[in-house]
């Protein structure tokens, strides 16, 4: 009877939380540590356990790389930044912060989560979910992309992106299906405010 009595006064503890705001989601402040620490925790071992059993292809291929660049350029950098691009109006506001790759090894993670993570994306960060417009082989690219990236200078990176742009052929571009032609110069160079 005491255990019972417990758990209704921490529901009825967390349900007042809830109810006052205590919590706040606002992007512009940070977690709690232990928030900040238990998210962590729950995304590592929840990526983990999904991406098991996921057989990770050869990604020394070049050919493969350079398709990754040019699709992380188009796709990824926005958020991810790049040697060539340190930070951008959608970079600034994102909380959490989206991993900055070239900054940091992201080898630790292992590919297949990475590949897990492209694909399936991550629910509450602003990391969408790339498996529906891009087939397995244009994932892999962009993982075998990242296991480059550590380090790369903005000449290397520059070389790889080459002449840029998306290298699937699965979507219509979304600037010209959702963003109209105008006159007006700020909405042509893709902002819309």
């Amino acid at each position: 009877m005491k255990i019972l009595l417990k758990i209704w006064f921490v529901i009825g503890l967390l349900f007042l939380l809830i109810w006052f705001g205590v919590f706040n989601i606002s992007a512009t402040e940070k977690h709690w540590d232990i928030t900040t620490k238990l998210l962590a925790f729950v995304k590592e071992r929840s990526i983990t356990v999904r991406a098991h059993d996921i057989k990770v292809p050869d990604l020394s291929k070049p050919d493969m790389i350079k398709s990754g660049a040019k699709n992380f350029d188009a796709m990824c950098a926005q958020c991810h930044l790049s040697p060539i691009k340190e930070s951008t109006e959608l970079s600034l506001g994102l909380y959490p912060k989206a991993p900055v790759f070239y900054q940091q090894n992201h080898t630790g993670h292992g590919a297949g989560n990475t590949f897990w993570t492209i694909k399936n994306g991550l629910k509450m960060t602003g990391m969408p979910a790339w498996g529906d417009s891009h087939t397995d082989q244009q994932i892999w690219e962009m993982v075998a992309f990242l296991e480059k990236l550590n380090d790369m200078s903005a000449a290397k990176y520059t070389q790889l992106v080459g002449d840029g742009g998306h290298t699937h052929k699965n979507i219509e571009h979304i600037e010209e299906a959702v963003v109209p032609k105008s006159n007006n110069a700020h909405q042509e160079n893709g902002h819309l405010h």
